[in-house]
């Protein structure tokens, strides 16, 4: 059985070791044809604290690691390109 992959952006990142990516699906409405876009939130596992918000992960599959978190990240496949704040000036 193959591992189901996902491609999201990354929303939150204020849990150590986790972050939530948001995953949009997009699809005709089955009666008014419409496209509608649904977004899912996935809790995936970030072993290296790698990503931050607004970045493009690629998510897969894995087995459950806490009550929640079933995904884990990756690869990063876009950085947003803005630095971590730092408390110094």
């Amino acid at each position: 059985m193959a591992l189901k992959e996902r491609v999201g952006t990354v929303v939150s990142d204020k849990m150590d070791k986790t972050v939530v990516v948001a995953v949009e699906n997009r699809f005709p409405h089955p009666i008014y044809q419409k496209t509608v876009s649904r977004t899912t939130r996935y809790k995936a596992h970030d072993e290296g604290n790698a990503c931050r918000v607004g970045d493009r992960v690629r998510i897969t599959e894995t087995r459950p690691l806490s009550r929640t978190k079933r995904w884990m990240v990756a690869e990063v496949l876009s950085n947003t390109g803005a630095a971590p704040a730092s408390g110094s000036n």
